[in-house]
């Protein structure tokens, strides 16, 4: 195998092998190719499996400091700070453990971003994090976890929560509720909006999405000052302080549901403290970079949670954040505001909020679909890679609008609505537990072959902690709640989303085996990725359908990666 000796001791004839085909300096060792990108990072070494690093980034290197900052920022803060307290504090029982779990969620986010940064370490010039990290961590059995990933994240790419979300905030400023239709309309014509802002320019869909983080900060800076006040005692809220005079009560009655749970609502709220690792192409000096301010994001925003919950717990009642209707934000500007003018108009900053996370998860999400199709393993290569005729990620651009229409208009609101945006809890973690158990596996690979160290390395304690944590959600969301098996927040079976969950990564597994095993083997024929390139610096794997009779020549006349060492072998 490749493992077995360091490279000083392998046969140096594969080297050759690429010269011809590609742009970049290559190094070929068995199955392990080392490629270096155009962001000024260290070289990639990767299994031959993978997909080849691009010399130039065909989306530019608009990635700069305060776009990391700001993409990051942009994606945490959203519907999560203005509705979870409440279901957070419901869970929790008491206003101190409610913070105490805030604070668990940053150092949570922390623990997985070094897993993340690690991983960017040794692939610095590949875009599209969990895409890649688990591509090089598992290459076998082959294309089994690309293909898993590729599937369950296209089924799952769709970003209906937030289009909603905005949608009833846009509404609620005309002071009305709204139809369920009224609401489906303007849900597609918010998401249709942000996808359009992204389609035309890739620098400047990151400009504007800058300049909505930068008001998204503002929006809860005023929240936050507007907290202050009420603590100050200068508004007509009464006893602003009653909330933490005995901040641990009813932190007993709590169930083991409602603390799972409760965490479930922090890391959505903390979601997007990894989308910068989605751009590392597009960033010059990517590890530097992404350790320095994609922890100054995560701070940041850390700390304006933190006190916007106060701000929240100083102007609302206890009670009525846990029983009312209305999300948390809506009743703090009713409690200090009352129904004014000025209510409708910190709707509408926070229904912006809601549009820049839209803009944010479609920009990470893309070029994690995009990688994808750098595999190989989606039909169509082509349609999810090329970036003509702007420069952007049209193909997943075009399926993410897709999937996210049918989504809002098909799901009706109330139990559906929950239910669909619960769907990718199972999912996730276990493919972040794959991810944080695959930081070992790539360890020791390699070490059997003297590789270079990374130039970041996360602590034995750190991976640890976050693999402990992953289990814990994978295995918390079979606990029913207290009051039996449909008192979640669903009216039918608690756990209907884990199921569901498990059984689409199950359809991946069984598609992969119908598609990489048993067709071929009907149809008499095997898969063999070969790489090829477009205009405008695009380079892609694509899998070739090689009769059986003409396997060994292929083999013959093509790398491990699946370059050519010859010459066309006429397939």
């Amino acid at each position: 195998m490749v493992w077995r000796h360091s490279f000083s001791e392998r046969p140096a004839a594969l080297n050759t092998a690429v010269e011809s085909q590609t742009k970049q300096a290559s190094t070929v060792r068995g199955r392990y190719i080392g490629e270096t990108g155009g962001n000024n990072a260290t070289t990639t070494y990767q299994d031959a499996s993978g997909a080849p690093v691009e010399n130039e980034s065909p989306l530019g290197y608009s990635v700069g400091p305060v776009t990391i900052t700001l993409l990051n920022i942009t994606m945490m803060i959203g519907a999560g700070i203005y509705s979870t307290p409440s279901s957070i504090l419901s869970g929790t029982g008491s206003v101190g453990v409610s913070l105490v779990y805030w604070t668990l969620g940053y150092l949570l986010c922390l623990t997985s971003g070094a897993v993340y940064l690690e991983f960017t370490a040794y692939f610095p010039s590949r875009s599209g994090s969990e895409v890649v990290f688990l591509e090089q961590a598992y290459p076998n059995p082959k294309w089994l976890f690309p293909t898993t990933f590729a599937v369950q994240s296209v089924i799952l790419s769709f970003g209906s929560a937030n289009a909603t979300v905005m949608a009833k905030y846009l509404i609620a400023i005309s002071g009305h509720e709204g139809t369920d239709w009224q609401i489906k309309g303007t849900a597609l014509a918010c998401y249709s909006l942000a996808t359009l802002t992204l389609v035309f320019s890739t620098k400047y869909a990151y400009w504007f999405s800058n300049a909505v983080g930068i008001v998204k900060i503002c929006t809860l800076l005023f929240v936050i000052i507007t907290g202050f006040v009420v603590l100050g005692g200068n508004t007509k809220v009464g006893n602003p302080t009653a909330n933490f005079q005995d901040a641990w009560s009813g932190s007993s009655t709590a169930s083991a549901y409602g603390f799972t749970t409760a965490l479930y609502r922090i890391i959505f709220s903390y979601g997007g403290y990894n989308n910068a690792f989605n751009v590392a192409n597009e960033v010059k000096n990517p590890v530097r970079s992404l350790k320095i301010y994609a922890t100054i994001a995560l701070t940041a925003v850390y700390v304006l949670y933190m006190f916007a919950n106060i701000a929240f717990f100083a102007a609302i009642p206890k009670d009525e954040i846990e029983n009312s209707d209305l999300t948390t934000a809506s009743l703090f500007f009713e409690k200090v505001f009352g129904n004014s003018g000025a209510v409708r108009g910190l709707n509408f900053l926070i229904a912006l909020a809601s549009f820049g996370n839209m803009i944010a998860v479609i920009i990470g999400l893309s070029r994690r679909i995009r990688e994808c199709g750098r595999q190989g393993v989606l039909p169509w290569t082509k349609f999810w890679v090329s970036t003509k005729p702007f420069g952007t990620t049209l193909g997943p651009y075009a399926i993410i609008w897709f999937l996210t229409a049918l989504m809002i208009l098909a799901v009706p609101a109330g139990d559906a609505f929950t239910f669909i945006n619960d769907l990718n809890i199972i999912p996730s973690a276990a493919f972040n537990l794959a991810m944080a158990l695959g930081i070992y596996v790539v360890r020791w690979r390699r070490s059997k072959v003297n590789l270079p160290e990374p130039e970041f390395k996360a602590w034995n304690v750190v991976i640890l902690f976050n693999i402990l944590v992953q289990l814990y959600l994978l295995v918390m969301p079979w606990y029913p709640p207290a009051g039996g098996q449909y008192a979640g927040d669903v009216s039918f079976w608690y756990a209907t989303y884990a199921v569901t969950g498990i059984g689409i990564l199950l359809a991946c597994a069984i598609y992969y085996y119908l598609w990489a095993f048993l067709i071929p083997n009907w149809k008499g024929y095997k898969l063999r990725q070969e790489l090829f390139s477009l205009d405008g610096g695009v380079q892609s794997n694509r899998l070739k359908k090689v009769p059986n009779a003409k396997v060994t020549e292929w083999d013959a006349s093509h790398d491990a990666a699946g370059r050519l060492i010859e010459s066309p072998v006429g397939i």
